[in-house]
């Protein structure tokens, strides 16, 4: 599906419903919001719902909206930054009129009536960022700039993952030349309170590697988790605390959860 194709399916229905990953991070959410936000400035006739029960500690996101199953049977659902059916907050995004997916991850679940998929892109954001800019004649406002920025600075680790590329950098250029205060948004994602201070260096103490010292990870008990005063989605925030050490090719954090209940 071109862009040209997602702006007049966009423009064919009246209410558009959002969709976003469970435990989602920022790219899940900034591209779910940054699609709100666009839709409803440039077509303000319609209705735009972002859904989903979670979010993340790392940035403060707009409330999700909450519509009954008659509304999203009726309307035209998008699901961002999401590969697989499973790993979508809120399933009911299946009984749609009709489901657009838009993704950067390998396009190892075909799902939904029409896809862009483009796992070249770093961050979903990276491809509303290009979309949007494909369209001259409609509004890209600041709120919008932000949140896009936010999925891509945070899903590169500030530009730093083998996916960035010429493009990537393009495209957040775009967005800062917009005026976007990167030094406020960096603070507000990045800056840590204590209780997050505390969680961190529990994490950094806590590390298990394997033989060779290259593969390494952090288990989280139900205790450990209720000591830290965190949940299991934001506890796995702290992944980065061990990704930035260079003896480590493989790392992870494991949440423990009661039995028989998903957790993403």
């Amino acid at each position: 599906m071109t862009f040209a194709e997602i702006r007049r399916l966009i423009e064919q229905y009246s209410t558009i419903t959002l969709f976003r990953h469970a435990h989602p991070d920022c790219d899940a959410l900034g591209s779910q919001y940054a699609l709100k936000t666009w839709i409803s400035e440039n077509y303000t006739e319609k209705k735009v719902y972002a859904l989903g029960s979670e979010t993340t500690a790392q940035a403060d996101f707009p409330a999700s909206d909450e519509v009954s199953d008659a509304v999203i049977a009726e309307s035209l659902a998008i699901v961002t930054d999401t590969a697989n059916v499973s790993r979508t907050d809120d399933l009911r995004f299946q009984n749609a009129a009709f489901i657009l997916k838009i993704d950067h991850h390998p396009n190892v679940e075909l799902f939904g009536d029409a896809s862009y998929v483009d796992h070249h892109s770093a961050a979903a954001c990276e491809i509303l960022a290009d979309m949007f800019l494909s369209f001259p004649d409609r509004k890209l406002s600041l709120k919008t700039a932000e949140f896009l920025y936010m999925g891509m600075v945070t899903d590169t680790l500030c530009f730093r993952t083998p996916s960035t590329t010429g493009k990537t950098l393009r495209m957040a250029g775009e967005l800062a030349d917009m005026g976007i205060d990167i030094a406020v948004i960096s603070r507000r994602l990045f800056d840590k309170s204590y209780q997050e201070f505390h969680t961190a260096n529990y994490i950094r103490s806590h590390v298990r590697r394997n033989k060779r010292g290259n593969i390494a990870s952090v288990i989280l008990t139900m205790k450990d988790l209720a000591d830290l005063h965190e949940t299991a989605p934001t506890a796995r925030n702290f992944i980065d605390e061990i990704g930035h050490v260079r003896d480590f090719d493989i790392w992870m954090i494991f949440t423990e959860r009661e039995p028989d209940v998903f957790d993403g």
